[in-house]
């Protein structure tokens, strides 16, 4: 798991570790829909003790944070669900989008994202998939780099520029992809969208796929979010391309009327 700190060789919890923080880490061990882990597992995931984890893993369940199944597994509980939908960032901007994403959607038939950034990371808040789409590992409320995704990149262009810099000193592969990264976060602040074409990491599913994504943006400086169309091509089409950018600003004047109305949470 990004970001999950390593248990100790004694297997214990560095010391003092708050008790919220260490159940955040049993919240972040899950990374699939669905996924139900055994005590265990959750445990080792989490890099704390099973002790530790059965009694803390009690104490979500008793709260609804998470839930066990009737094999004893723990699965995430309907009571994130119903806190996670009120964030501010996620929720006002998925409610003035989501209208516009379904006429994209509706078009291509493909994959369609929101995303927001959350420090040096993009948490995908929305996506809209046809039955017949490329599959990809996109899911609600995972993450994604920002410095090798479309929507990453659509909200890196307009991140803060230490930030920026720190994404792209620490891009994979040599001079050359960083060089790359960054001519593509210029690219995005001089014509709004973007264009990533990758090798597909599921098996089943297309050998490429490519990435269109723009930044939404309120006063042209401020990303509250970006969406993305993923496709299985090799490479962008001009349509695909200005339908992305169309979409955005449309979104982006969406959200600035509820946000003028009072309706932004």
């Amino acid at each position: 798991m990004n970001g999950t700190p390593a248990a100790r060789r004694s297997g214990r919890p560095a010391s003092g570790e708050p008790v919220l923080a260490r159940a955040f880490r049993l919240l972040g061990a899950f990374d699939r829909a669905g996924e139900a882990l055994s005590l265990a597992t959750l445990a080792r995931r989490a890099g704390l003790p099973k002790s530790s984890t059965l009694r803390l893993a009690s104490q979500l369940v008793e709260e609804g944070a998470l839930e066990r199944s009737e094999d004893g597994a723990y699965v995430v509980g309907l009571r994130l669900l119903e806190v996670a939908a009120l964030a501010p960032r996620g929720h006002g901007l998925r409610s003035a989008a989501l209208p516009h994403l379904e006429d994209l959607h509706q078009v291509t038939r493909q994959h369609v994202l929101l995303a927001v950034r959350d420090d040096d990371q993009a948490v995908l808040v929305e996506r809209l998939s046809a039955l017949d789409a490329t599959p990809v590992r996109h899911r609600v409320g995972g993450r994604l780099p920002l410095g090798a995704t479309g929507v990453g990149l659509a909200l890196l262009a307009f991140a803060p520029a230490g930030l920026q810099e720190a994404v792209i000193a620490s891009a994979p592969g040599d001079a050359a992809a960083r060089r790359r990264v960054r001519q593509l976060v210029a690219s995005v602040r001089t014509q709004g969208v973007v264009s990533v074409t990758t090798a597909n990491p599921v098996a089943d599913g297309p050998a490429w796929i490519t990435t269109v994504a723009a930044p939404i943006l309120l006063n042209r400086v401020d990303a509250v979010g970006a969406i993305s169309l993923v496709s299985p091509t090799r490479g962008a089409l001009v349509g695909q391309r200005l339908a992305l950018r169309t979409t955005s600003m449309a979104i982006a004047r969406a959200y600035a009327a509820s946000a003028s109305r009072g309706a932004r949470p």
